[in-house]
């Protein structure tokens, strides 16, 4: 899988990124499964969750704090332990 994540990055980097100005997402706690079509960019304000690649038992955990980035194309299930509240945002689509 392959999530990457900074933990704790700077606030000149944050800044630098816009993601204060990035539209906001928030789940409450559970399993969701989801597909990104795009790659994904996002930055945890609260929350905690576990990422399972479809048909794996592998995960890969993050939250709040974390500056996150999901490939393209990623099939998945995420199990939120704890209410998410995250800045995200997606990769214009690439055209062929």
């Amino acid at each position: 899988m392959n999530i990457v994540i900074e933990h704790n990055p700077s606030s000149i980097k944050l800044a630098e990124l816009g993601v204060m100005s990035w539209p906001k997402w928030s789940c409450q706690p559970g399993k969701y499964a989801l597909v990104f079509e795009e790659r994904e960019t996002c930055y945890l304000l609260k929350g905690k969750v576990k990422v399972y690649q479809k048909g794996s038992s592998e995960f890969v955990e993050f939250g709040a704090g974390d500056l996150v980035i999901i490939p393209k194309g990623l099939s998945c299930t995420w199990d939120v332990s704890l209410f998410i509240d995250k800045h995200y945002k997606f990769d214009p689509p690439t055209s062929l």
